[in-house]
């Protein structure tokens, strides 16, 4: 190879995707929270978080659904008063809950604590043994399918009738309060409850079938401008996501053009293809972000709150 016959060519001709109007701030001491999000540089994550937020603001201008998707883990990174001010401000239109979610929103609520140490109590038996959880969800599950109401609502109600210490602490009382769906999407065997004998199988399968199809309407209302958020459900809720879209446009038209953004700890398949990649393809924008719940959801909350 003779070097001496490289053809090189100007960078003023280059493509470049990086310049200095895109760099970050560097600020002093004291600014505000805004400041601060405008002197992110705007690259890579950092201009998708402001992305996403801003697709949640247009989304509430229009009147459209903003869905959050949450693994219990959010619960126990100590999110839940972030949670609970964005259904406050009526910037979340629905909460989905694998079936963990009721178990530390619950406890929470109860006692104003939870997530036991798994690896300790395993040893003697004793993991998700405790009483209370149990025998409070399951009755809530069983009195609410008699009332024909569906899992989340019937957690909402219990934590409101029983008026919990802790229950302005709670997700599932928040969405009763401000009337919005909380839907519970549970595997059988996969929540401590399921190991007590209070557990029916048949009323925890029909209250949360009723959740599924409630969650399937919010869903199909989407087209055109909405907002699915994803926190930290690496397979359940983004299953339980595909299969509900699919449903609404069977049903409906127009399903289209909506906004999907996913935000875990690690890079998941499921997710990626079934929140990021697969519901908006060719018709709308996917994101996936990664990162730790306990400082994502906080940034992503106040950035929404400062575009408002």
């Amino acid at each position: 190879m003779d070097f001496s016959k490289i053809k090189t060519y100007s960078i003023a001709k280059r493509k470049s995707k990086v310049d200095q109007t895109l760099f970050a701030k560097a600020l002093k001491r004291g600014v505000s929270f805004k400041t601060f999000l405008e002197s992110l540089p705007n690259i890579l994550k950092a201009k998708e978080l402001k992305e996403v937020a801003g697709a949640i603001v247009a989304a509430r201008r229009k009147g459209k659904p903003v869905m959050l998707l949450m693994g219990a883990h959010v619960i126990k990174c100590g999110l839940s008063p972030i949670v609970i001010d964005l259904i406050e401000k009526g910037i979340l239109t629905s909460v989905a809950f694998n079936g963990a979610g009721i178990i530390h929103d619950f406890e929470i609520s109860y006692c104003g604590s939870t997530s036991e140490d798994v690896a300790q109590a395993l040893q003697s038996g004793s993991f998700g043994m405790v009483r209370e959880t149990a025998e409070y969800l399951n009755a809530a599950i069983a009195e609410g399918v008699q009332e024909g109401r569906g899992l989340g609502e019937s957690v909402g109600l219990l934590i409101e009738r029983r008026n919990l210490k802790f229950k302005k602490l709670s997700i599932a009382y928040a969405c009763l309060k401000k009337r919005i769906p909380l839907t519970v999407h549970v595997a059988i065997g996969t929540d401590i409850i399921h190991q007590h004998p209070s557990a029916s199988g048949a009323d925890t399968g029909e209250a949360t079938m009723r959740d599924f199809r409630k969650f399937c309407e919010e869903v199909a209302g989407l087209g055109n401008g909405g907002v699915v958020l994803n926190f930290g459900s690496a397979v359940i809720l983004p299953e339980v996501f595909l299969k509900a879209l699919s449903v609404a446009r069977n049903l409906t038209k127009g399903v289209t053009h909506f906004t999907t953004a996913n935000f875990d700890m690690l890079f998941h398949y499921r997710p990626m293809q079934n929140i990021v990649s697969r519901p908006v393809e060719g018709a709308g924008r996917g994101y996936n972000i990664v990162g730790h719940h306990e400082i994502m959801l906080p940034l992503l909350a106040q950035a929404i709150k400062e575009n408002l």
